[in-house]
């Protein structure tokens, strides 16, 4: 009897336990084939889904942003591969605990062979010393572990742990698939709307698609806010009750402001900027400001865009737009005087102007070109005539001081002094180097243009004087500035 009384209250907890959670909890998917989303890796041939066909499933870190499904993926991995799940969250749990799960663990595989997975949420928060004690279970198999994740595991865990574990990106979901999730609650008669006379037009569907940042979990609760709000009492009230009417006027009002997903100490932040840079890079403003404006949304500082532009200015236009550097250095020292928001124009400003330059990475190679030579080969020594003259002199042997510049018979030759010249520039045979390199090869874009036709002007000059010709066509007299 006694037992009895236990099981009816038992019934009577778990019923009022389910009346209470949100629809969210409610319409979690109850296998595998009703998980929305992440075809990368649940469809057909893609790796996630043959690992469960195969029912082999390694420790597994699951990253993503909030709503993605990490936590019920994890659960009907579970259910798929029939193991025991575990759950706990790094943030609360202990070394100690771990060890009683990895214990409880080994005596059920000993007594029933079934293995167990120990889901394990926020595993960022989990020290690098506490990461290890799972190493050697994780490794031998005793337990599976799922680590769910908003940041980068490669950052976020032990190397050890990583190398141990398939590493899984959940994205979020498209406005399609959550269209799809929305859907299901409404037709759903036990778990969702679907016992209900609720009709709900495809604008109000539309809306909390866009509004939720492909996060399912936000998109449910605003449809529940909205059924709740405008249909009260035949909310959970029997069939028959008149009909609820959602329209994209009350979608709106039961959501709140979109929230732009960016965290600015993460992955989100590196490939935000680096779609930044890429837009401008490749000549397109408009998206260039889309990226700006979605970091600048999310509270990222406007000084770190800046000085991301003034890199940019160098790095991929050069000498093609030599105004370009200039214009970001202004745009930089703007932003730091007059913050935000108004700095967001100047921003723009720079940014739309940068993307339509003409762009040249000349420099950028040539530099790093000359690094390498610098690394790697043997360094050359400074010429004898470039040389400081007043260092190291050299005393002759009738006591007077030789400077080095006048040893060998060669001395610094005066570029002013030359005869032979480029458009005011006075050219002489001697070398710079003492071996032959080419480093900067300019392009035929922009300003960079001009430059490469006076760059081989230069080299053909300095030949000719190497050669003890007479380079007439283009001889400037330095004296006085005239073409001869």
């Amino acid at each position: 009897m006694a037992g009895g009384r236990d099981d009816l209250w038992s019934g009577k907890r778990a019923e009022a336990r389910r009346a209470v959670e949100p629809l969210a909890v409610r319409m979690r998917p109850r296998s595998i084939d009703e998980f929305v989303g992440q075809g990368h890796l649940l469809d057909e041939g893609k790796l996630l889904r043959r690992m469960l066909d195969a029912r082999v499933v390694t420790s597994l870190l699951v990253h993503g942003p909030p709503g993605t499904g990490k936590t019920t993926l994890a659960g009907l991995i579970a259910q798929h591969t029939s193991r025991r799940m575990v759950r706990e969250n790094a943030a609360l749990v202990g070394v100690k605990r771990i060890r009683e799960v990895v214990d409880e663990a080994d005596a059920l595989l000993q007594q029933t062979g079934s293995r167990t997975i120990l889901f394990l949420d926020e595993i960022h928060r989990f020290t690098r010393a506490q990461q290890d004690v799972l190493l050697g279970d994780v490794e031998r198999g005793l337990i599976t572990l799922i680590g769910a994740t908003t940041e980068n595991p490669l950052f976020a865990c032990n190397s050890a742990l990583v190398s141990r574990s398939t590493l899984l990106r959940l994205e979020p979901l498209g406005e399609a698939e959550i269209v799809a999730v929305l859907r299901a609650a409404i037709a759903d008669e036990q778990r969702g709307y679907g016992a209900m006379d609720l009709r709900v037009d495809d604008a109000a569907l539309g809306v909390w698609a866009r509004l939720c940042e492909g996060d399912a979990r936000r998109a449910l609760t605003a449809l529940e806010v909205a059924v709740a709000s405008e249909g009260g009492e035949r909310a959970t009230g029997p069939a028959g009750s008149g009909p609820v009417l959602l329209d994209a006027a009350v979608a709106e009002a039961s959501i709140q402001r979109k929230a732009v997903v960016y965290d600015g100490t993460g992955d989100e932040r590196y490939d935000s900027i680096s779609a930044m840079i890429k837009s401008v890079r490749g000549g397109d403003p408009d998206a260039a400001l889309y990226w700006m404006a979605k970091m600048l949304e999310g509270g990222e500082d406007p000084r770190y865009l800046a000085r991301r532009l003034a890199v940019l200015a160098s790095e991929d236009i050069g000498n093609a737009d030599p105004h370009a550097v200039v214009f970001a250095q202004a745009c930089w020292s703007m932003v730091e005087r007059i913050g935000m928001p108004e700095c967001r124009i100047t921003l723009g400003q720079c940014a739309t102007y940068l993307a339509l330059a003409p762009k040249s990475n000349a420099a950028y190679r040539a530099i790093d070109a000359a690094i390498a030579d610098v690394r790697d080969g043997r360094t050359v020594p400074v010429p004898v005539y470039l040389r400081d003259p007043n260092s190291s002199p050299v005393i002759a042997a009738d006591g007077g001081g030789v400077k080095l510049r006048e040893r060998q018979g060669e001395k610094y030759a005066y570029s002013h002094n030359a005869r032979a010249g480029v458009e005011g520039q006075g050219v002489t045979g001697q070398e710079y180097l003492g071996v032959e390199r080419e480093y900067y090869d300019p392009t035929q874009a922009g300003a960079e243009a001009a430059m490469a036709d006076r760059l081989r002007e230069i080299k053909l000059v300095r030949a000719s004087a190497q050669r003890g010709e007479r380079h007439d066509d283009r001889h400037t007299d330095q004296r006085n500035g005239s073409k001869t």
